[in-house]
């Protein structure tokens, strides 16, 4: 049973990896699981704290993964149509597939803020904020992943 949690663990880490990379594929949560299969084998074992500590911060990831994109619009000068459209692009982009995931809010923020009548450069500047909010967003989620697999060969040394 211990090598079918470690194998398990190995896959979950590296799909994990390649969530953060990949839209569609939620990866903290996914190597999360895999940590939680070392932690139920007898060679790697987390403190209690350690494994809900690392659970908050993979579920405050999540939210952020979809918050942060707004956060972006909004600090680069967006407004309310920019947001609600950042939103709504995040939405339709989920359904459109990787792609979709990447460009959906920018494309998003872009036309909210071209409905509400600004400027194409502005509603630009704004859209552009959303993409490097979901640039934030990927970096936050590979450097969570890679705080895991640390941590778990940290744990086998």
């Amino acid at each position: 049973m211990e090598y079918i949690l470690i194998t398990f663990g190995i896959i979950c880490m590296v799909v994990g990896v390649l969530g953060c990379i990949v839209p569609m594929i939620p990866g903290p949560p996914i190597a999360y699981l895999g940590m939680l299969c070392f932690h139920f084998t007898e060679l790697y074992t987390f403190s209690t704290l350690g494994l809900v500590t690392w659970g908050v911060v993979v579920a405050l990831s999540v939210v952020l993964d979809y918050v942060i994109p707004i956060i972006g619009t909004k600090f680069f000068g967006g407004s309310k149509w920019g947001s609600w459209g950042c939103v709504i692009g995040t939405i339709v982009g989920l359904v459109a597939g990787p792609f979709g995931v990447i460009a959906g809010p920018f494309v998003g923020a872009l036309v909210g803020e071209l409905m509400g009548n600004k400027p194409f450069d502005e509603a630009l500047k704004s859209a552009i904020g959303s993409f490097l909010g979901f640039l934030c967003g990927t970096l936050m989620k590979i450097a969570i992943c890679g705080y895991f697999i640390y941590v778990l060969i940290a744990a086998i040394w």
